[in-house]
């Protein structure tokens, strides 16, 4: 009985590993947002990697924490994520804080796409180079005059809105943060890397 037992535990663990080898590449994003990023990484077409998309509202720091726990879990599950990328924005943190969650998630081997200030700072790029920062409270009318339509922050339509001018978000994005150089995060000033996120997904993207 007990060797019967132990080939059975021995076969399963073979099973077990040939399945994780044989899986697809996995990819997780853990936003701040509770939808409004998940729904734009979401609408990216993807079939050849599982790319798992988690807005749970946490920030900051917390955010960085309940990154650590999904990935350990993962890696317990014998499925972990070759790539690993939180999000999530300045907002009204103090600059400590705000370093401190990006140094926390690269040594943690994290990447991070944050905005400073807020994520439609990389909406806004699509249209324009953006230089002086704004209020949060000023986004959404400027974007909604861009789009000719009123910007609703939670849209599940915004990926496929912006999708022929994304070329332009990104030369952009590298343009601020190639200004931004020699400054830490929470003094770059309008600044996002969401771009270097949005790079690493269109390398997996079907196709048409």
């Amino acid at each position: 009985m007990g060797t019967d037992n132990l080939f059975h535990k021995k076969k399963r663990e073979v099973l077990r590993k040939l399945a994780s080898r044989n899986a697809k590449q996995r990819i997780l994003i853990v936003c701040e947002g509770e939808q409004t990023e998940p729904n734009y990484f979401k609408a990216f077409p993807i079939t050849s990697v599982e790319v798992k998309v988690i807005g749970d509202g946490f920030n900051t720091k917390s955010l960085v924490k309940f990154t650590k726990t999904k990935s350990a879990q993962a890696k317990r599950e014998k499925l972990p994520f070759f790539q690993v990328w939180c999000v999530f924005d300045r907002d009204s943190f103090s600059k400590e804080h705000f370093n401190a969650a990006i140094q926390m998630a690269e040594s943690a081997g994290f990447k991070v796409a944050f905005s400073n200030e807020a994520f439609e700072l990389w909406y806004l790029l699509h249209f324009e180079y953006l230089t002086a920062g704004i209020d949060r409270s000023q986004y959404k009318s400027k974007l909604s005059k861009l789009l000719g339509k009123e910007y609703r922050k939670n849209s599940i339509d915004m990926y496929d809105c912006l999708l022929s001018k994304q070329d332009v978000a990104i030369k952009h994005a590298k343009k601020l943060l190639g200004i931004h150089h020699d400054r830490n995060p929470a003094d770059m000033t309008p600044s996002t890397t969401v771009h270097l996120l949005v790079e690493e997904l269109n390398k997996l993207v079907v196709s048409s």
